[in-house]
């Protein structure tokens, strides 16, 4: 269930949508905002270099902030979320990207939303991850951890991948094709959505396993997976990689595995109160939208 509040509003930690000193302009706005009204401003070192101004190690800001902000568009936030998963601290985005799912906080609503802040007017939601770690041929683990998903797809483009998946130790499916997504709620609206996934309310307690264009007689379907169950997935024949969040890649090669389920912890997305996910999927996928079909 949703938190309502945050305990302390006094140190916010920022990150920068990377390679785009052009952003410059829009933090300082955003800062002033929150100094406006108290709030101590952390800037990540590698985003004031990329701005040119003073900024903290990352490991610090995450250590004496109370919440943490992306200021960018949802694969700022996804790092951000990535990157601090083991402080655990709620995550709000403001929006200085396109489409917005995740940080779904204008540039032009930042001043109500901290006035919503401090009013106790907003909301954190636990948003399921997905936790898990690449067993190398070698012995050696890899761990990974994905607020949106994971895909095991080819390393080269329009070649086919196998991947054989087991769900709680038994072997459950072999997959042929393009590749195989395994993706959050959180996630469903993201490529499990343009690969024919279901879109599942983000706070369900499960996770998807969608193929991407399967090449199959036998029309492989998408499948919900209960939070609780695990999933070990291998290739055969031909190379593979592993992608999470679309932003980290790790080759797998013979006799690699990858195990996967839910995270212990989920991550914190802090939003306002009246945020209605069903009204942002009707407003970002143009649902019941008559001019958009038109």
């Amino acid at each position: 269930m949703p938190q309502e509040g945050l305990e302390k509003i006094e140190t916010a930690g920022f990150i920068l949508k990377p390679d785009s000193p052009e952003i410059r302009p829009t933090y300082e706005k955003v800062r002033s905002s929150f100094q406006k009204r108290g709030i101590r401003v952390l800037l990540a070192e590698r985003s004031a270099e990329m701005i040119g101004e003073e900024g903290v190690p990352f490991e610090e800001m995450c250590a004496e902030s109370d919440f943490l902000v992306s200021l960018g568009g949802d694969g700022t936030l996804l790092s951000l979320v990535r990157r601090s998963y083991r402080w655990h601290k709620p995550v709000v985005g403001i929006n200085a990207g396109n489409l917005g799912f995740l940080a779904d906080v204008t540039l032009e609503e930042v001043e109500v939303f901290l006035d919503q802040l401090f009013a106790g007017e907003c909301r954190i939601d636990q948003r399921l991850m997905l936790g898990g770690h690449i067993r190398k041929a070698t012995g050696a683990k890899v761990e990974f951890f994905a607020l949106n998903d994971i895909v095991v797809s080819s390393p080269i483009p329009s070649k086919m991948v196998i991947v054989n998946a087991s769900i709680e130790g038994e072997r459950f499916n072999t997959y042929r094709g393009d590749g195989l997504i395994v993706s959050t709620p959180t996630g469903s609206t993201a490529y499990n959505l343009a690969a024919g996934g279901p879109v599942v309310y983000p706070l369900t307690r499960a996770f998807i396993l969608t193929p991407v264009l399967a090449h199959s007689l036998t029309n492989q379907r998408p499948l919900v997976v209960p939070a609780d169950f695990t999933v070990d997935l291998d290739t055969e024949k031909y190379e593979a990689m592993l992608t999470v969040d679309g932003q980290e890649r790790y080759a797998i090669e013979e006799g690699d595995s990858i195990h996967v389920g839910v995270a212990k912890k989920g991550a914190l997305l802090l939003h306002r109160k009246e945020r209605n996910y069903f009204a942002v999927l009707r407003d970002k996928l143009h649902w019941g939208d008559r001019e958009w079909l038109s």
